[in-house]
């Protein structure tokens, strides 16, 4: 059983989701199919910006289906987007200041499980560059980062353990549908957004299934 966040059909690992047809199934979080809307939601919350910064890991399995993805969105929005690449935490610093070079107005952060764990550091550079950026999970908000858009990752988790439980009592894995989120969370913390100089409209603010007001990084 897995629990991923890219698309298992293009990994190879099941037939389809409806009917995975190998001895496997699991929980698809399908982050990475969220990067157009995660860029619309970043350009209402700053709309002057023409020019984006992406950071993204080489290495990751899914880096040229989120940089292609991630152009094109911001095509459509009539953006220009620059895309820093980052392998190592010591490379952020690096990543940042190319980013400032090419003068971009805000931050798309690739989904990436190292980026999670460097989340402080990523954090605290968006802000020390004055940088809007947007997440796809909200630890990296309430840590400080401005907003995030992604699945409900405890409430896909938890259709993972009933899963679990399935399989165990007998039931064939082939048979059960890979399970993709109903549940997303659009996660603001209103005093990064003081702090960088930004008013989140009310049409934005009203998607937000969680705000947080309290102390941003500095």
């Amino acid at each position: 059983m897995f629990a991923l966040g890219v698309d298992p059909v293009e990994l190879g690992l099941v037939a389809s989701f409806n009917r995975p047809g190998a001895n496997i199934t699991g929980v698809a979080f399908l982050v990475n199919q969220l990067v157009g809307k995660r860029l619309e939601l970043l350009c209402e919350a700053a709309p002057t910006v023409t020019s984006l910064g992406m950071l993204a890991d080489p290495r990751n399995p899914n880096y040229e289906a989120d940089t292609r993805d991630a152009h094109a969105a911001a095509a459509a929005l009539g953006r220009i987007l620059h895309v820093a690449n980052t392998a190592t935490e010591n490379e952020l610093d690096a990543a940042f200041s190319q980013l400032v070079e090419q003068r971009v107005g805000a931050l798309f952060v690739a989904p990436e499980a190292n980026f999670r764990i460097w989340r402080q550091q990523i954090v605290a550079l968006a802000m020390r560059h004055r940088l809007p950026s947007s997440y796809s999970s909200g630890d990296f908000v309430r840590a400080g980062g401005l907003m995030s858009y992604g699945p409900d990752q405890l409430d896909s988790y938890r259709q993972a353990g009933v899963y679990a439980g399935r399989i165990l009592k007998g039931e064939k894995a082939a048979e059960m549908p890979v399970v993709q989120p109903t549940k997303f969370e659009f996660v603001i913390n209103l005093k990064t957004a003081e702090a960088l100089g930004i008013k989140i409209l009310p049409p934005v603010l009203a998607l937000a299934t969680e705000v947080i007001e309290g102390d941003a990084v500095s």
